[in-house]
């Protein structure tokens, strides 16, 4: 099991809470917190009908001092965030799968737990060498309407993201 200390790294509305790599047998999967919260710019638009795009981004380096670092993996998940205004539902979807929830708090708290399987494919991650992890969630405004996109170009109104919240692996 890899163990990080939780550092936050707050930017506009996503901070990240802690964030580990966890070994079982010989695959590794990510876990992570986030603390969510949407601008009223977004909430409102939300709540009209407008659906948001979530990114998760994962990547683990291998430093090396006498090249390039080695990125051993890299991996995104898209997260789709909509309210349904018939049944007055908001609507998490990790690509085909989905879950509705009665009210916007209790869908960013699922949306804030998040895991990712099979992060590395077996073999890939060694025992004698340290790694650099590195997790961020951000919304992916080029997912929204093009009325949107233009409106969210520079606002921080539409611009959601947490930092780069990086850490050492040492498997």
């Amino acid at each position: 099991m890899f163990l990080a200390a939780p550092v936050p790294a707050h930017a506009d509305g996503i901070e990240v809470r802690k964030a580990a790599l966890v070994a079982a047998e010989d695959r590794y999967f990510l876990e992570a917190e986030f603390d969510i919260s949407l601008t009223h710019t977004l909430e409102d638009a939300l709540n009209k009908g407008v659906p948001l795009h979530f990114l998760l981004e994962f990547e683990l380096i291998r430093p090396r001092w006498y090249w390039f670092n080695e990125r051993v993996a890299n991996t995104q998940q898209h997260y789709r965030l909509a309210y349904n205004a018939l049944t007055r539902q908001y609507r998490v979807a990790i690509g085909t799968l989905y879950q509705n929830f009665g009210t916007l708090a209790e869908a960013l708290a699922f949306l804030s737990r998040v895991r990712v399987r099979e992060i590395a494919e077996p073999g890939v991650v060694r025992k004698d060498v340290s790694y650099t992890a590195a997790v961020r969630m951000r919304l992916d405004s080029s997912q929204l309407p093009r009325p949107f996109q233009v409106s969210a170009v520079g606002s921080r109104e539409w611009s959601v993201s947490s930092e780069w919240h990086r850490w050492t692996v040492s498997p």
